[in-house]
């Protein structure tokens, strides 16, 4: 009798032992972090974006930094080229160019690739260069990533993507460009970030 009373006993504790597992494990999947998301309110409509917090950690401090500053706000899509990408966060709706914090260390070693619907930093020839302006990709612009630690293949940094939206980026997109002053692919029809917020 008492071993069957001590061998309950112990199915007792194992399936405790097995709910506190599933119920630990649960936690623990309800308590891992989730990527933040901003939307870009736009005057073409939303458009909503997921960080990589975890791969481009400095990137998207950076970009959350600007967003949480205002910074963004009446910034316009300034170059759009049909095909490649559309680019903003730089200048204002008089066309004058921000003045941005310092620039950031290039994350694009991370390896994430530049497809479409991805956001990655604009910057110069210089690796290390980029601040607050960036692009959505329109397409798969394999040409741009990461291939090797030099200055002509260190790549643009990808740091989130479009999950929802693309539809007004398409639009956007479809803009009629010129030339303004020394700039070229300017859409004709301003294209203005009127805010950008953390959901």
């Amino acid at each position: 009798m008492k071993k069957r009373i001590w061998a309950g006993v112990a199915m007792l504790l194992l399936a405790c032992v097995c709910v506190w597992s599933a119920d630990g494990a649960a936690k623990k999947i309800n308590q891992e972090k989730k990527n933040t998301m901003v939307t870009l309110k736009t005057n073409f409509g939303d458009i909503r974006i997921e960080l990589f917090e975890a791969e481009a950690p400095i990137t998207t401090k950076n970009f959350l930094d600007y967003v949480k500053s205002g910074f963004y706000k009446d910034t316009l899509f300034h170059r759009v080229i049909p095909g490649f990408m559309i680019q903003g966060g730089g200048f204002d709706r008089t066309f004058s160019q921000k003045k941005t914090n310092d620039p950031i260390k290039n994350e694009a070693a991370n390896q994430l690739p530049n497809r479409r619907g991805t956001l990655a930093m604009a910057r110069t020839n210089v690796v290390d260069s980029a601040t607050a302006q960036f692009f959505i990709n329109l397409v798969d612009n394999d040409f741009l990533n990461f291939k090797a630690p030099t200055a002509q293949h260190y790549g643009y940094c990808v740091f989130g993507k479009v999950v929802d939206g693309m539809d007004v980026v398409d639009k956007i997109a479809q803009v009629k460009t010129g030339t303004r002053g020394m700039h070229r692919d300017v859409p004709k029809e301003d294209v203005v970030i009127l805010d950008a917020v953390i959901d």
